[in-house]
């Protein structure tokens, strides 16, 4: 019988006083998430299974985009409904960047646009990554048009 090992690195976020309020926003938006523990000064959750910790710390300091959270995403569809829910009350970034209200930044990026910027081919890649540079949101339709011109 194998017992689960305890995540070795934890992603710790500072907040000023929203921590709580920012893990039960993201637990609501992503499958296989939930509030493990909250205590006045911090709140650790789980995002897909990923084990993060926020804290009330102040606000000596403030997120920039130096650290974001990358997601994955395998459909239009699926970058349609986290842009939508992390942009809300944020700011829309290029390139699949977004801040979210709480000045976090998110990476919402379908795997079509690894697998096409990975093509052996340079125009072919070149041509994708003009596209995803004049885009906000990734349009997956978008870099399979520009991919196959």
């Amino acid at each position: 019988m194998t017992t689960a090992q305890p995540q070795k690195i934890t992603t710790f976020l500072w907040f000023d006083n929203q921590a709580e309020e920012a893990a039960q926003h993201y637990t609501s938006i992503f499958g296989d998430s939930r509030v493990v523990n909250a205590t006045a000064m911090s709140v650790t959750f789980e995002l897909a299974g990923q084990q993060f910790i926020a804290l009330n710390g102040g606000p000596m300091f403030t997120f920039n985009e130096a650290i974001s959270l990358f997601v994955d995403c395998t459909s239009q569809e699926e970058v349609d409904e986290l842009w939508a829910k992390l942009s809300d009350g944020g700011e829309e970034g290029s390139c699949g960047w977004l801040k979210d209200r709480f000045g976090l930044s998110w990476q919402i990026i379908p795997k079509v646009l690894t697998d096409l910027l990975s093509d052996p081919d340079p125009v072919k890649s070149e041509r994708v990554m003009k596209a995803m540079l004049g885009m906000k949101k990734i349009d997956v339709q978008g870099l399979k048009d520009a991919y196959e011109q």
